[in-house]
Parts: C-alpha cells; structure tokens; sequence
C-alpha cells in the first residue's frame, strides 16, 4: 500500500526537472497524477535533462514504473486552460486531492535583471508565469477540494523570494517568487476551515538543466563556488525537494499549514 493510494494529483510544470521529480515521486507513493506542461517534452531544451529521461515522457516514466498518469499541455498563463485541465481530471478520475503549483520559472539573465532597470515586458512575463500562473492552478482546484473537504496544496516559491541577490539582479523572478509565498499564507487561512493545507517550498541551488545552463553562468558572481554558500557544501538535487513535497502531500504534514519551507541546504545569500 502506498501512502498516497486512491489520491489524484495534479502537478504542473511536470515535464522536466523539479516537476518531472513531484511527479514521479507522486506516482510512486501511489497517487494517479495529472503531467501538466506547457510541452511535455520540454525536457529535450536541455540535454542533461533529456539524457536523464528514462523513457519518452513522465507520463511514460510513471506508467513503466506501475504508476497511473495522463498527460495534459496547458499553459498556467491561460486562466481557460488551467480550468480544462481541472476539467479533464475531475472527468477522468472523479476527485482532486493534491495540487504542486510548480509551473514558473524565470527568464532573462540575472546580470540583466537589477531592480532598478527591470523592463516592463520581461516583468509582466515573469510575473504571468509564476504568480498569476500559481492563482489561477488554486482558484480551479479549490472548489472541488472544498467539495470533498480535504486536500493539499503546495505551491512553489525560490529562495529568490526569500531574500535578495547581492547585485539586486532577477529582481522580477525574485519579487514574483515573494508574492507567492504571502499568496499561501492567505491561501491557508481562506481554505483551513474547508480541511485543506496550502504549504509553499523555496528551493535553494537544485542542479537542474535549466539553472545549469543559463542560470549559474549568466550570474555577476558566475565563477563563484556556490557549493561554498551552502552548509552542506554542496548544491541541491531534485530528489531533495521531492522528499519534502512527499511530506507536504501525505498525513506527516496534516497539521501543516502556511508554512514557507526553504530546501537550500542551509545557503547564505547576503554574506
């Protein structure tokens, strides 16, 4: 028996990286999951992430693993789009029990991004993405968790929205990042009466594809060692902000609510 047997999640941004991990671990605890990304194979934009594929897509990984998934392309941008895909799995499984609002992401480079000469685009982009992105996830899965009275909640913020950059730089990913997190603060106290947690996790320097290839090099402080900024002397993977979504999705966490989690290994950004 798995701890999340008979539990139907949803978690978005779930074709490579961070969300291909919640997924999979999701999956693995017993929990039929919903594989939402704005292209489910977007793992192939990054070659160390495609070569870590094991098989076409994490709907295809689960399934091999003896898992249950469907796989649905929405664009957390889109607020009709995001109510489909509620849509599809309230049709296809009857329930929703979890939600990881991991879909987000940053764009533009750090050493371009200072808070003081942010460009409007880029902001409203970022914003969209993560912010506007995460509301609109909640806002269409609250209604049937009130319904059932019970569900989980965990969005995703960074450490970014935690504190600053030394340089001020990502400014827009930092700030967007922030609000999400004061967003589930407000999310717990509105959905506590209904039975339902809503917890937010700040991932630290996780060795993704994506931060590898144009995070960590687009940085002032680019030739530093970050594994030196971190307690643990050394960067994050996956797996360890899978372990903590595994706590924030099952009864470990059942009085659990409105927390902001940092999974950084202990970093230092202000030093």
């Amino acid at each position: 028996m798995g701890k999340l047997d008979g539990k139907v999640a949803i978690v978005t941004g779930a074709g490579r990286g961070l969300g291909r991990a919640y997924a999979r671990r999701l999956g693995a605890l017993g929990a039929r999951v919903a594989v939402s990304d704005i292209n489910l194979r977007s793992y192939a934009e990054y070659e160390t992430e495609a070569k870590d594929m094991t098989a076409e897509s994490t709907v295809a990984e689960i399934e091999a693993a003896g898992g249950t998934a469907i796989g649905v392309e929405c664009d957390v941008m889109d607020r009709g789009a995001v109510d489909a895909l509620v849509r599809r799995v309230i049709d296809e499984w009857g329930r929703v029990d979890i939600l990881v609002a991991n879909a987000g992401g940053g764009r533009g480079r750090p050493v371009d991004t200072r808070a003081s000469t942010l460009d409007p685009a880029l902001l409203q982009l970022v914003t969209s993405m993560n912010l506007f992105g995460t509301v609109y996830c909640c806002n269409a899965v609250a209604p049937h968790m009130k319904a059932q009275h019970a569900g989980k909640i965990v969005t995703v913020a960074s450490v970014a929205g935690l504190g600053p950059s030394r340089d001020g730089g990502y400014a827009h990913y930092g700030a967007a990042k922030a609000a999400i997190a004061h967003y589930t603060r407000y999310l717990a106290q509105d959905l506590g009466p209904h039975g339902i947690t809503a917890n937010c996790i700040a991932p630290g320097f996780i060795m993704t594809g994506r931060v590898v290839a144009t995070v960590f090099p687009n940085r002032s402080d680019a030739n530093a060692n970050f594994a030196e900024m971190v307690a643990l002397r050394r960067l994050g993977t996956v797996e360890d902000c899978a372990k903590v979504v595994e706590f924030l999705t099952t009864d470990l966490s059942d009085y659990v609510t409105g927390t902001v989690i940092a999974i950084d290994g202990g970093l230092v950004r202000w030093a």
